[in-house]
């Protein structure tokens, strides 16, 4: 069936990751992205500032029961894990799982249960094991993984690990992510059918049939 949520888990060097994986999607991306970046508890809303000036997507800082709507961007608060559920976001103030809150594995986790296969997991950099049993549950309910490769990743760990529970995930430079999330919605929305197919990048980043 093709994917219609995509959810990304970072940590230590997470800001330039997502910055040039959101950077690179096209305008037009129209799957949700969910994002989990570990952050400070005392942390402010400046992410989703640092993060709006280098997307056209639209990013939000995620509330409860928070709807999910076609390219929205919607990035975890401080100090609250975030369930998906199909349609919306609900936010928990549960205990920090792996000294983590918010954590990626409980997001993904649920992102797994509520989309199974029509989920695209992403973990990139980060200076821990967080989010790799989340992707694995997304691999075992038939969704796609991808990972930033280790030796590209400003931190090697949290990759690393993913990979260690999800071997054949599908891995990429940070640079490379965007285009292979674009290229396996298109292919799962042609082999499936849905929503008009997204416009292809060209080698120099911008899309087909465009100026």
């Amino acid at each position: 069936m093709a994917y219609e949520l995509v959810v990304i888990g970072t940590s230590w060097g997470g800001l330039h990751a997502l910055r040039r994986v959101l950077g690179g999607l096209p305008a037009n991306f129209d799957l949700p992205v969910v994002v989990v970046q570990h952050r400070h508890r005392d942390s402010d809303h400046l992410l989703v500032s640092l993060l709006q000036d280098h997307t056209a997507l639209t990013v939000h800082e995620i509330e409860d029961k928070t709807p999910l709507a076609p390219g929205g961007v919607y990035v975890a608060p401080a100090e609250y894990h975030v369930l998906v559920e199909v349609g919306q976001l609900q936010l928990s103030t549960e205990e920090p799982v792996r000294f983590s809150r918010p954590s990626i594995d409980v997001m993904f986790e649920s992102a797994a249960d509520a989309y199974g296969a029509r989920t695209i997991g992403v973990i990139m950099t980060g200076a821990n094991d967080d989010g790799a049993r989340g992707l694995r549950r997304i691999a075992d309910r038939g969704g796609a993984a991808i990972v930033e490769d280790p030796a590209t990743a400003e931190s090697a760990i949290m990759p690393a690990a993913a990979l260690k529970l999800v071997p054949d995930a599908r891995v990429a430079a940070v640079d490379a992510i965007p285009a292979l999330i674009t290229k396996l919605v298109v292919k799962s929305r042609k082999a499936h059918g849905g929503r008009p197919a997204l416009p292809a990048r060209k080698d120099d980043g911008s899309l087909r049939g465009t100026p």
